[in-house]
């Protein structure tokens, strides 16, 4: 597997993902082969599945305040890369979406950023991507890791899932709004624009 083109192939022909090569569903993710900022999230929604591009919801909206950036820049720059743990939507649970499937992001990442050598930071959205990139063991708190993001740099930069769902959460960690996302804003900035 030596091109996107090549991994794209074998992810649709793996077993695991039979059900949505037959439905016609194709993995959600982008890498583009310049990309500067890797941004690893839990897995596409079903809205942004239907529609076919990653972060194309409410979250998505939000996430592209935090890293003040516009829809353009974001989709079309080539500076973002978007390696969801998984690359389907992995069904509805009692209170949200399933969580991506274990092995996922251990049989795909890796052939996909060996093809993406400028990647300066690696953004972890959530628990699923914190836990896999950060190696972390037991019960961390995502609250804990995201108030300690100074700790991860300048490889990784932990946050919050963008969710509107998690608006109590930003109300209770007013730190968040006033130190994390400047933080974010002045580093994505620094990267694109360097």
């Amino acid at each position: 597997m030596h091109t996107l083109e090549d991994i794209t192939k074998a992810i649709m022909a793996d077993p695991e993902n039979k059900e949505f090569t037959e439905q016609g569903i194709k993995p959600l993710f982008a890498a583009p082969k310049n990309a500067r900022i890797n941004i690893v999230g839990q897995a596409p929604g079903l809205k942004t599945q239907e529609a076919g591009l990653y972060w194309k919801d409410k979250s998505g909206d939000r996430l592209r305040e935090w890293l003040s950036v516009d829809e353009e820049m974001f989709y079309n720059s080539g500076y973002f890369a978007v390696l969801p743990m998984d690359f389907y939507f992995p069904g509805h649970g009692k209170s949200g979406d399933l969580p991506p499937r274990k092995d996922f992001a251990d049989k795909w990442h890796q052939p996909i950023l060996k093809l993406l050598p400028d990647i300066e930071l690696t953004i972890l959205i959530g628990q699923y991507a914190q836990k896999y990139y950060l190696h972390q063991k037991g019960n961390i708190k995502l609250t804990e890791t995201v108030q300690h993001y100074q700790d991860y740099l300048p490889d990784f930069f932990p946050l919050v899932h963008p969710s509107p769902r998690n608006q109590i959460w930003m109300a209770k960690n007013p730190w968040f709004a006033e130190q994390v996302v400047p933080d974010l804003q002045a580093l994505v900035q620094k990267i694109i624009h360097q």
